[in-house]
């Protein structure tokens, strides 16, 4: 077979197991969702083999969209990390055959415990389902595995399921960008919801020509900031600015470029953001504009800085 036609199979394999997995929707996935929206413990999601690996991938996404929780692997907990779950915390059991040894050797221990267990599998008659509190069916017509052995569709449908779950506690928490800044810090979304302006603003060497200066001045000052404008006026008084754009233009439109004048080519009201705005809100207003430049301004209307973004 050739590469190209098994890339089509699998694909094709893949979405059909999707369009099956929209018919198999039903309530056990509301009562999943609401039920883990109502509690105020962990969620601990624990799997074995390629089950552990997607476990994991779905424990990190509700942790960084609002849901706390916490991958257990099965091997550890019956050797003492079983420890983590609490009684207000709710397990998550992935195993698709439903009869995996290392998972169903934890019911016993959390009988007692007396959490609840929702297990996600594709067997809904085995152990493992008549043991829990709430069942997610994820089983699949056949695997993408040529030898129809390898989890490869289960596992695609195991990792929608919990996609599922995050986004859907997502928007019943009301999550929003702020959120998710909080537990993405090190992202370039979080960096920016996170920090002002006055975080990033360049305050160093700033550009300023006086407003009666010259056009070799207002090019000289251009190219020493690498800024990409002039600031004409001075920090208590800003007259306007003139930006590579404008020079570009103006030298188009003239034959002589010496009897260009700064007033020619000023634009006398430049969008300006405070020190103090989010640096997410400065953005979004300059990719809206298309401006590359802000000038930055302090509560006393002076200016301090100038903040930039690369496209």
């Amino acid at each position: 077979m050739q590469i190209k036609e098994t890339f089509l199979n699998l694909t094709k394999t893949y979405k059909n197991a999707i369009n099956r997995l929209e018919k198999l929707f039903d309530p056990e996935f509301e009562k999943a969702v609401k039920l883990i929206n109502s509690s105020d413990g962990h969620i601990v999601v624990c799997g074995m083999g390629k089950s552990g690996l997607v476990g994991r991938k779905i424990s990190a996404t509700l942790a960084s969209t609002g849901t706390p929780s916490y991958f257990l692997h099965p091997g550890e907990a019956i050797h003492g990390d079983l420890g983590i779950v609490q009684s207000k915390s709710i397990i998550i059991l992935i195993s698709y055959s439903g009869e995996t040894d290392e998972i169903l050797a934890l019911l016993p221990a959390l009988k007692r415990l007396k959490v609840k267990i929702i297990a996600m599998t594709g067997e809904l008659n085995s152990n493992l389902a008549k043991n829990s509190d709430i069942v997610l069916n994820i089983s699949v017509d056949k695997e993408a595995c040529p030898l129809n052995l390898a989890p490869t569709t289960s596992t695609l449908t195991t990792l929608i399921i919990g996609d599922a779950l995050a986004v859907s506690l997502m928007n019943l928490k009301n999550f929003k960008q702020e959120d998710f800044a909080l537990t993405h810090p090190g992202g370039s979304l979080g960096r920016r919801l996170l920090l002002s302006v006055k975080d990033e603003m360049i305050t160093q060497n700033l550009p300023f020509v006086n407003k009666n200066g010259t056009m070799k001045e207002v090019v000289l000052k251009m190219t020493e900031s690498r800024l990409g404008l002039a600031l004409i006026g001075n920090e208590e008084k800003l007259e306007g600015i003139i930006t590579d754009g404008d020079l570009r233009r103006s030298l188009l439109m003239s034959d002589d470029f010496t009897k260009i004048e700064i007033k020619d080519i000023l634009n006398k009201s430049p969008m300006t953001a405070y020190e103090n705005d989010n640096l997410q809100v400065a953005h979004e207003r300059m990719k809206e504009a298309r401006l590359q430049s802000l000038v930055v301004k302090n509560n006393d209307e002076k200016i301090v800085g100038v903040i930039q973004i690369f496209k």
